[in-house]
């Protein structure tokens, strides 16, 4: 019989799914994404159905990338009640084999759990329709994964609207060496201005796993503290 473990910040929905999961064995279950990843690789169940939102946004795609890091092999689905392109996008990125939407019937997700144990990527149909449109979006995602430590650094300073001089001195680097490392980041997310670079770094998970201390406030009336988020220049 496949085992389940289900990863959800509900005790009602996890309760609902495990009633729907007739003719599998559910393992364990988790209610945040650290208890989650952390079961999941010490249960090791075939599949791995992970909500998408829970403590933080995005939190399941932390859980897939956790869980891939170590051990590729556990199937992982994405179940949620979200039909955002981005949401999808970020989980694919991630790794997930798979992505429900919780509006699946019993025989949809039985169906679903089979066809990933086959092989395959089983996707609600509400999601299939806008699969082909998610190229663009999986490729910021994924340049944004491809960013060194340091460059995911200078996004996550620049993104919170500082300007030029105020991030290098943060990260302790010269200003030229800091305009490099933009040059590089725009090349690689295709983007071509702070503002579209600090939206796509806004609305991702990736931000969440760099730990800064909290950024001093700015100076609003400092005269080298002007800010044009269009301008990638000071």
């Amino acid at each position: 019989m496949p085992t389940i473990f289900l990863v959800d910040d509900h005790e009602i929905a996890r309760a609902g799914t495990k009633a729907l999961l007739e003719g599998f064995d559910v393992i364990g279950e988790a209610s945040n994404s650290h208890d989650g990843a952390n079961g999941i690789l010490a249960a090791k169940p075939d599949i791995a159905l992970i909500d998408v939102h829970m403590e933080r946004r995005r939190a399941g795609a932390r859980v897939v990338r956790s869980v891939k890091a170590k051990d590729p092999s556990i199937i992982c689905i994405a179940l949620s009640v979200s039909q955002s392109q981005r949401d999808v996008a970020t989980l694919f990125a991630a790794g997930v084999d798979g992505y429900l939407t919780k509006q699946a019937s019993q025989s949809e997700l039985a169906a679903a759990i089979q066809e990933a144990l086959d092989g395959g990527n089983p996707v609600s149909p509400d999601v299939a329709q806008f699969m082909l449109e998610l190229d663009d979006e999986l490729a910021k995602i994924e340049g944004l994964q491809r960013l060194t430590e340091r460059e995911r650094q200078v996004v996550d300073v620049i993104a919170k609207g500082y300007t030029y001089r105020q991030a290098a001195s943060k990260l302790g680097m010269k200003v030229k060496t800091l305009e490099t490392h933009m040059t590089h980041i725009f090349q690689k997310l295709g983007v071509a201005t702070r503002s579209e670079l600090s939206f796509l770094w806004d609305d991702t998970d990736l931000e969440d796993e760099l730990f800064f201390d909290e950024l001093p406030a700015y100076n609003e009336n400092h005269p080298d503290d002007s800010t044009n988020m269009d301008d990638p220049g000071k």
